[in-house]
């Protein structure tokens, strides 16, 4: 047993700075794509807050998401888009060129960055497949 207390990647990462700038750059990604832009609301203010709150709440931050907003049923939400393969590749990745571009805590060791970024990758990756909801 460690005596150090233990770190959520919430806190690793760069806590709630960290999930608002990788939500604005994913967004940013999401405002020229062809694909994906249609699916969004014409403002993306909500849908950006949406997204970081509940990535905070889902990698060990405050629970505001859930306060907010209830439990986050992503499938439920999600089930009136037309989400196939071609969508959730395009979302993937855009997703995944935010975290590559998006820097971490400066205190996290390189090594650490790329687990918490495997960590990532992985959940956007499982997540997304879960939203197909059209062949």
């Amino acid at each position: 047993m460690s005596d150090q207390p233990e770190v959520t990647l919430f806190e690793a990462v760069g806590g709630a700075d960290y999930f608002d700038a990788l939500v604005d750059a994913f967004y940013d990604i999401v405002e020229d794509d062809a694909l994906l832009r249609p699916i969004y609301p014409d403002d993306l203010t909500l849908p950006r807050r949406h997204t970081s709150l509940f990535l905070q709440q889902y990698w060990g931050g405050p629970s505001t998401y859930s306060d907010q907003r209830g439990h986050p049923r992503l499938r439920m939400r999600h089930a009136p888009f037309v989400i196939g393969e071609p969508e959730r590749d395009a979302w993937l990745a855009a997703m995944t060129k935010a975290v590559d571009e998006v820097p971490m805590s400066e205190y996290l060791e390189p090594d650490g960055q790329n687990v918490a970024k495997g960590m990532l990758n992985g959940y956007f990756d499982h997540a997304s497949t879960a939203m197909i909801n059209h062949a």
